[in-house]
């Protein structure tokens, strides 16, 4: 037996390679023990606490610490062997490659949760969290190119010639795509300036809509009619935006004309019907009602009143009631409404010239 454990493979005994192999399995029982008794209990305190921190913390110990820790046993236990310069060169790679990895992913999901905390402290944070997915594709794509340079340098290559090769090739690529990469930027500005946010209604020129997804490129909203508006992001921080979210009240001015023959009681007796009226309705603040002018064809009133709600069809229902009360009283006072109309004189020329030469003789 002791013969055996002795003979030589590859400049390593048998009892070399047991050696090794007895330190991979051991490291790894420990490291399973590890994982389904001290992690499994800690995970169920974390469950129970309302910060994202702790679960973030377990979340990178399960998916970055314990795979490191699980190579870091392998590689003990072939680093024991005496490996050739070859073996050597691939464990040293494969371990630059590992490490990289990792540290790429870790400082992803690093990024992800600031970002993630940053978003939820905003009013309707859940909703914009859904939005992180175009700026985390961005963000990862330059955190990865930065990992494989790190890679490639220390794999002996010449990261300098790398670096001047992607600097003219993303000149030539931006020059091309320069539409795109102000798309791609807009979605920035949007994203950190917010002048709108998912679910906010807004108003684009002769376009009106609630906003349903802001994308890397282009934003998505629907309109009221019912179909899906797709705008680039560059048209909309281009254009003058309304967006009624943050509008805590409306303001309302709209104008009534009465026909002339109304009495002179009446006519003023109608600013005060008007407000009366206005104040009926509910949540809403009165502001002013006066004879406004002499039409062309009526007596012109204004009046101006705030709706204390953004909400659209609350107005329409505010306005609606207003305009019935208004009917119903005018009626019942045998006021009337103005609508566009011409007094016509008529005179017969051939009677006049005739009474002026009987008045001649």
């Amino acid at each position: 037996m002791n013969d055996f454990l002795q003979q030589t493979y590859y400049h390593n005994t048998v009892s070399d390679y047991l050696i090794s192999l007895g330190i991979i399995i051991i490291g790894v029982l420990l490291l399973k023990s590890f994982k389904h008794i001290f992690l499994a209990r800690i995970r169920k305190w974390a469950l129970g606490t309302k910060t994202h921190l702790d679960d973030f913390i377990l979340q990178s110990i399960d998916r970055f610490v314990v795979p490191a820790v699980y190579f870091g046993i392998i590689h003990a236990g072939l680093n024991y062997l005496t490996l050739s310069e070859k073996a050597q060169n691939v464990l040293r790679v494969a371990t630059t490659m590992v490490i990289t990895f990792l540290f790429v992913r870790l400082v992803s999901s690093t990024i992800l949760l600031l970002l993630r905390s940053y978003v939820r402290k905003q009013e309707r944070g859940e909703e914009k969290v859904k939005q992180l997915g175009g700026l985390m594709l961005i963000i990862n794509s330059v955190i990865w190119i930065v990992g494989l340079l790190f890679l490639f340098d220390n794999m002996g290559y010449n990261v300098t010639t790398i670096v001047t090769g992607l600097g003219i090739g993303g000149i030539a690529i931006a020059l091309a795509a320069q539409n795109i990469l102000g798309d791609v930027f807009n979605y920035f500005v949007i994203f950190f300036d917010r002048p709108f946010e998912t679910g906010d209604f807004i108003v684009i020129d002769d376009k009106s809509g609630t906003v349903d997804y802001i994308g890397i490129k282009t934003t998505r909203i629907k309109s009221l009619s019912g179909e899906q508006l797709v705008v680039a992001n560059s048209d909309l921080t281009n254009s003058r935006i309304h967006n009624y979210k943050q509008m805590m009240r409306r303001r309302v001015v709209f104008k009534i004309g009465v026909v002339y023959q109304t009495s002179l009681e009446n006519v003023k007796l109608i600013p005060r019907l008007l407000e009366g009226i206005i104040k009926e309705q509910h949540p809403v603040e009165f502001d002013r009602a006066h004879f406004f002018s002499y039409g062309d064809s009526s007596l012109d009133y204004e009046v101006v009143y705030y709706v204390l709600s953004d909400d659209y069809n609350k107005y329409m229902d505010i306005q609606q009631a207003i305009n019935f009360r208004l009917f119903e009283e005018f009626q019942r006072r045998g006021i009337e409404f103005a609508y566009p109309t011409r007094t016509l004189f008529m005179i017969n020329e051939g009677v006049e010239a005739g009474e002026e030469a009987m008045l001649r003789k």
